[in-house]
């Protein structure tokens, strides 16, 4: 018996790297032997779950024996009738991620391109490497602000998918309502374009849009939304996409009948119409942003006004070596070396105590 592995894996695989996530608390705890821990790095919901989300989760335990519904019925009538679109409309996955690795699946051949503005959120070029698709990144303009010339620029014979993001994950910026009906318009029908809504109930701007309402006008987009954000379901894995009915009927072409669990789907049903834990979580980003703004302001830091729960700041050219400092200090952050911004973090906002925690190591970090 050898151990010299022989199996070539498929040519695509040589462009993709495994997805890293952010440290965990209990892995910093244990290597740096730190009593105290916080993690701003994934994005998550400070306040906890949906209290009817967890409720609903008790009450599923004694069904377990049953294979969960392969059409996720209760929660696409739930998600239709919330978001005024036809069931026919959404399609319901293992996450966000799951449907950005459907999309690329029903849709893309090798030789075909994607438009994903750039820095975002890295599984859409996961997905377009995975089917041997050419990622075509466009910069944002200063202040991460996005394009509209550029991307449609962009667009050729081989373009696929277009990928908006917005709020941008990591920026926090976003496409204002009417530069994006101005980008649909320049877009041909032959091409999808896939509006990221993941942070969308965070955003405050009164020209944002969620992409719901061109959905409903008839328009070639998919909505893409998660429950990991604002209902705190990030640990049961639950993602959504609000389409016209015949794209929907593509994807369902390459989805797993069993790719959400029962209890995730029991959670998110119940969730969906927790508008109270909703409006508090709003309430306490919304709080904290600008408690950090201000610390950020008082320590000399610059950062970018954010529509969504985290804010990208700018560390200068020692930022990773203050990233590392903060980790000492019991404090995780997200280096934005990742997304080729190796002069910045992004901090997710936290709780009240959470945010002061983090204000203070920055102040010790800083010398300040």
């Amino acid at each position: 018996m050898t151990t010299t592995n022989h199996i070539k894996p498929r040519k695509a695989l040589e462009k993709i790297k495994p997805y890293s996530p952010g440290k965990p608390i209990w892995e910093l705890q244990k290597e740096l032997n730190l009593d105290k821990v916080i993690k701003l790095a994934s994005n998550e919901n400070p306040l906890g779950p949906s209290p009817k989300g967890v409720e609903a989760i008790s009450s599923g335990l004694a069904e377990l024996h049953r294979y969960p519904d392969a059409d996720t019925v209760s929660l696409k009538e739930a998600i239709a009738t919330k978001l005024d679109v036809t069931k026919e409309q959404v399609i319901v996955t293992n996450g966000a991620d799951e449907l950005i690795t459907l999309l690329s699946e029903a849709f893309l051949d090798e030789g075909d391109e994607i438009i994903v503005p750039s820095p975002s959120f890295s599984e859409y070029d996961f997905g377009a490497d995975l089917m041997g698709a050419t990622v075509v990144p466009v910069a944002f303009d200063d202040g991460f602000e996005f394009n509209v010339d550029q991307i449609i620029d962009a667009i050729t014979d081989c373009t696929k998918l277009l990928y908006i993001c917005s709020p941008n994950n990591p920026t926090g910026t976003y496409l204002e309502r009417n530069e994006f009906e101005r980008l649909l318009g320049a877009v041909p029908e032959r091409v999808l374009v896939v509006f990221d809504g993941a942070y969308s109930h965070y955003a405050t701007a009164r020209d944002y849009t969620d992409g719901i309402e061109f959905v409903r006008a008839g328009y070639n987009v998919l909505v893409l939304q998660t429950f990991s954000k604002v209902y705190g379901l990030a640990g049961l894995r639950v993602g959504f996409g609000v389409a016209p009915a015949s794209i929907i009927q593509t994807i369902l072409k390459v989805k797993e009948p069993f790719n959400v669990n029962s209890l995730a789907q029991a959670a998110a049903t119940a969730a969906i119409t927790d508008d109270e834990h909703v409006k508090a979580s709003k309430e306490s980003n919304a709080a904290g942003c600008r408690d950090l703004y201000k610390a950020f302001s008082e320590l000399g830091l610059n950062y970018v006004e954010t529509m969504s729960n985290f804010i990208l700041v700018e560390l200068g050219p020692d930022a990773e070596e203050l990233y590392n400092a903060l980790l000492s200090q019991g404090v995780i952050v997200r280096y934005g070396k990742i997304w080729g911004l190796p002069e910045y973090v992004r901090i997710t906002v936290g709780t009240k105590e959470e945010n002061d925690f983090l204000i203070e190591a920055l102040r010790t970090v800083l010398g300040k």
